[in-house]
């Protein structure tokens, strides 16, 4: 069984711990089974790559690593802040995530 996550592809989030605290960026994709997320700008690292038709000179790439969804926490959309996520039953009887710091619903 998976956990549950806090997290969705498109929030902003930052990083609390690990190399890259204090960062923020944009969740791009969440990988679910090894409970990591890859967030945009974030956790960067050299990938060498031969030539192939998609760089057809190779070189080093800069690109994002995953990042345990652990060391994320979501940035409250009203004050900006990072802030803990709650679940609870909206007026129309469906499960929707919220902010535990300002209590507003997160879209």
């Amino acid at each position: 069984m998976q956990k549950k996550i806090h997290i969705k592809k498109g929030d902003t989030v930052v990083v609390i711990s690990g190399e890259s605290k204090g960062q923020k960026g944009r969740i791009l994709e969440v990988v679910r089974t090894r409970e990591r997320a890859i967030v945009e700008g974030v956790n960067m690292v050299s990938k060498h790559t031969k030539p192939n038709a998609e760089s057809p000179q190779g070189g080093i790439i800069k690109k994002e690593a995953p990042v345990h969804i652990s060391n994320l926490m979501l940035i409250d959309p009203v004050s900006g802040d990072p802030t803990r996520i709650g679940r609870k039953l909206n007026d129309k009887n469906k499960l929707v995530r919220y902010s535990k710091k300002s209590g507003e619903e997160i879209k």
